[in-house]
């Protein structure tokens, strides 16, 4: 077990990775599987990548129970690319996409598909300042779009379905699960494609895991950039070009690292706990501190709240920070505090906020 003092780490992204799958890391890092070369040095093609790649599947497989008409692809470009691959591969000539937009990335991945085709807005919560998700019945669905867009957690605004939406017969489930991966089961049949950039549950910054159902990749058209290609990426196994070797081997020990713990049941009963606290105390303080989300939409990954004007967070993030806690200035672009709570955050991390967001109310309420 390591000695060194760790932070108390509410990044955003890139963010806390479990201290076990560093130390293995660690151990392996000069010497890896006895190769006398480390994960960074050794070839893609050599059998020992080739087996890093295949249990970094097959664990993922069995923790989200992938079926086998799924592929599975680690890819590069981060979610972003994401935004411009989905309607690039999937979007049909002269059809429409809907998009449900609740949050800075929703609207991101939005942006970029009208670059490039029809697009239609499903719902926006732009109005109320993203500050929930929207019911079943506001939902504005085209039966003949390509596919139905949405972002299951907003990272900046700290909001999270708790269930998918429903798209009509025959339409196509497309979900960003980039700050919510493998953070709660998820029925995978219910979706066409499922991605994640790895930076903030399932591994450092460099890699994006995308999960396409087999007859979607029918759709993709013949010209396309052969990296902006899904059916090329699957067809070359992820490897059309040397892939992010170091990030892949990373991503795969926290894979192994969650099914060790118990899989995502006790991943999300863990996650709720932490969340559970935080929401408690801000809930408790009397209008101290002001949560953002409605409280039905609340995030288990990204809490955002309000203190009572902005030299009062100040104070906050600056207190917090001499106690080793890290990251919990909220995004730029709206400011106020955050508190990500990801898979490899422990319990003590959330409880040592939780005491010092009541110490600091005490002294400056």
């Amino acid at each position: 077990m390591s000695t060194v003092k760790r932070a108390h780490n509410f990044n955003a992204g890139p963010s806390i990775l479990p201290l076990p799958v560093l130390e293995q890391a660690q151990k392996e890092l000069l010497d890896f599987k006895g190769t006398g070369m480390s994960v960074m040095e050794i070839s893609h093609r050599s059998k020992e990548f080739e087996t890093v790649m295949a249990e970094a599947e097959q664990d993922l497989r069995s923790l989200m129970g992938i079926p086998s008409n799924y592929k599975i692809l680690f890819l590069q470009g981060g979610a972003t690319l994401q935004f411009s691959m989905i309607p690039m591969n999937l979007r049909t000539v002269g059809g429409s996409a809907d998009y449900v937009v609740t949050g800075s990335w929703s609207k991101s991945a939005l942006k970029e598909a009208q670059k490039l085709g029809k697009t239609k807005t499903a719902f926006t919560a732009e109005t109320e300042n993203f500050n929930r998700i929207p019911k079943q019945d506001e939902l504005k669905l085209d039966p003949e779009a390509a596919y139905l867009y949405f972002t299951s957690n907003e990272t900046i605004h700290g909001v999270e379905f708790k269930n998918e939406p429903a798209a009509p017969a025959g339409v196509p489930l497309i979900v960003d699960t980039s700050s919510d991966f493998i953070s709660r089961p998820m029925d995978v049949t219910k979706y066409g494609l499922i991605y994640a950039g790895a930076q903030k549950n399932a591994g450092p910054a460099g890699v994006v895991v995308t999960i396409i159902r087999d007859d979607l990749l029918e759709r993709v058209p013949n010209n396309l950039p052969v990296m902006l290609d899904y059916k090329a990426q699957v067809a070359g196994g992820s490897m059309h070009n040397t892939p992010p070797c170091f990030a892949i081997y990373m991503v795969g020990l926290v894979f192994k690292w969650a099914l060790g713990l118990g899989g995502l049941t006790e991943i999300q009963r863990r996650n709720e706990a932490k969340a559970g606290i935080v929401y408690k105390t801000i809930d408790e303080s009397g209008g101290f501190y002001k949560g953002h989300a409605a409280a039905d939409s609340r995030s288990n990954m990204n809490v955002t709240f309000r203190l009572p004007n902005e030299d009062t967070e100040k104070s906050f993030a600056s207190e917090a920070k001499k106690l080793n806690m890290i990251g919990l200035a909220g995004h730029r672009s709206v400011g106020g505090m955050r508190a990500s709570l990801y898979n490899a955050l422990p319990l003590e991390s959330a409880e040592a906020l939780v005491e010092f967001m009541k110490d600091f109310q005490r002294r400056n309420g």
